[in-house]
């Protein structure tokens, strides 16, 4: 049996409605890419829903929006993809990167705070897998308005996810966003996007998005901006997908619960939380003890697998010196586990079956 890591999950429909669209005079930001923001704005339950070519440019576009840039300093995590610190320099500000739980691994309240100088202006969090923090997310709005600061939710995996409060993660802070890159639960191929209840900030992010146009199709430039536009191509794919949507949060939880029911007795494999009344996993991730032999033994059963993200900071393009100790555990230990949402139950236990006779071997 042959297990891929990931699939993107495209079917007939989805494919019909692009037809439908190549085949139309407009394919660039229309009234389906207006149609495409209104229904995930009243499925996430905000005002305000702004297409963008990635989750990396809406991030972008969140600093901008709130004049973050040169010398000024954002909190994140190193425990992400390095999109999120990219983002924060791209904007011309610096990242200051603090640690993450060990159960959730979202940003631990109490490191954030005192790590807050005058020169902080914004708190980038991310809700890592679909995930909330022990101390729940209004305790970082609350630390946000404290600091007079901008909470800003990267949720480029959280889309499906809620917070115990009701909210939809990527609806709490200031500003949120959104991927729909090919891993994630509803795909463009590429975009994502802000989320806001802000008016102002939703319409300087649509001027900052279309080269600082005054209007649409106009060219009058008030301000500098950039060619982050959504294209009624991925809307259209985009209101097919979310039609799916409901099911494949359904389908991620219940793949969840088979992997753990699966690896229980499994010692060498530990579960981050995720509470599975709210939050929907985007990847199965995992600590794992000999990550390198595992990865190796699956993949010749032929099984795919993926480590996690090594610590931000140690990677070559940073290179910023700093020891936070479970997102460097993350970068030796983390593993994420096939985690399409179409994988069987039989494929499921096909692959703890072979993770759990590795480390059967390794004990004997």
């Amino acid at each position: 049996m042959k297990v891929e890591f990931f699939r993107h999950n495209i079917d007939e429909s989805d494919i019909r409605r692009v037809e439908n669209v190549l085949k139309s005079i407009f394919l660039t930001t229309g009234d389906i890419v207006q149609s495409f923001e209104q229904k995930l704005a009243i499925y996430l339950g905000s005002k305000s829903v702004v297409g963008v070519t990635s989750c990396t440019a809406a991030l972008h576009l969140c600093l901008l929006a709130w004049n973050i840039g040169e010398s000024d300093e954002v909190i994140t995590t190193p425990m992400s993809f390095c999109a999120t610190a990219n983002a924060i320099l791209h904007a011309g500000a610096i990242p200051v990167f603090v640690d993450v739980e060990e159960e959730t691994l979202c940003l631990n309240i109490e490191l954030v705070e005192k790590a807050i100088t005058p020169k902080t202006k914004a708190i980038m969090f991310v809700n890592a897998n679909g995930r909330f923090p022990k101390v729940g997310i209004d305790a970082f709005q609350e630390l946000s308005d404290k600091y007079n600061l901008v909470l800003i939710e990267d949720s480029a995996q959280a889309l499906g996810s809620f917070y115990p409060n009701g909210k939809h993660m990527g609806t709490v802070g200031k500003v949120g966003s959104f991927s729909f890159s090919a891993p994630k639960v509803i795909s463009t191929g590429q975009g994502g996007a802000l989320i806001t209840n802000d008016d102002d900030i939703a319409h300087n992010i649509r001027r900052l998005k279309d080269f600082g146009r005054s209007g649409g199709g106009n060219d009058i430039h008030d301000t500098i901006g950039y060619n982050f536009k959504f294209t009624d191509i991925q809307a259209v794919l985009g209101i097919e997908q979310m039609k799916k949507l409901p099911s494949r949060v359904d389908r991620k939880k219940e793949i969840l619960l088979r992997y753990k029911d699966n690896l229980n007795n499994v010692n060498q494999v530990y579960f981050f939380e995720q509470n599975l009344e709210f939050t929907t996993p985007w990847f199965i991730d995992v600590f794992v003890e000999d990550r390198e032999g595992l990865i190796l033994h699956l993949k010749e059963k032929n099984i795919g697998s993926r480590m996690m993200y090594p610590p931000i900071n140690k990677q070559k393009a940073y290179n910023v010196p700093g020891e936070y100790p479970v997102s460097n555990m993350i970068g030796v230990k983390g593993l994420w586990l096939p985690s399409a949402s179409q994988l069987s139950d039989n494929q499921i236990d096909y692959i703890c079956s072979k993770i759990k006779s590795f480390f059967s071997k390794s004990r004997n």
